[in-house]
C-alpha cells in the first residue's frame, strides 16, 4: 500500500471543495403500477443533469433496502434541493430524498 505522509494529506485537503450528496429513498408511490414509467423519466433526467454538469456521480442502489440511489452534485444544498424538488419521481411521490453537504476532491472518479 502506498504510504501517505501527514504533509501530503494536509496539502491534498487544501484542494477539496464543497459538494452535496443526495440519498434517494422509496416514497409512498414506489412500487405502484405508474412508478415504472416515472422512474424511467427520472433516469432520463439524471442523464440530462449529468450532460449539463449538474450531477457528477449517480449510483442506483440495487438491494432490498429503502435506499434507491445516491447522487453527488457540485451545487450547494439549496441548489440541489431545487433540482430534486423538480424531479419527476419526487413530484410523483415515488421517491423522497435527503441532502447532506460534504467535501471531496475535484477530479476523483469511479474506476473504469
Amino acid at each position: 500500500m502506498t504510504r501517505i505522509t501527514d504533509e501530503q494529506m494536509l496539502e491534498a485537503m487544501t484542494k477539496t471543495r464543497d459538494y452535496t450528496v443526495v440519498l434517494l429513498e422509496a416514497g409512498p408511490q414506489y412500487g405502484t403500477e405508474e412508478a415504472k414509467a416515472i422512474i424511467w423519466e427520472h433516469g432520463r433526467r439524471n442523464f440530462e443533469l449529468r450532460a449539463d454538469g449538474l450531477l457528477s456521480i449517480v449510483c442506483p442502489i440495487r438491494d432490498d433496502s429503502p435506499l434507491c440511489g445516491l447522487g453527488i452534485f457540485p451545487g450547494t444544498a439549496d441548489e440541489v434541493r431545487r433540482i430534486m424538488d423538480d424531479d419527476p419521481g419526487v413530484r410523483a411521490g415515488v421517491f423522497t430524498y435527503r441532502i447532506h453537504p460534504t467535501r471531496s476532491f475535484p477530479g476523483d472518479s469511479l474506476p473504469v
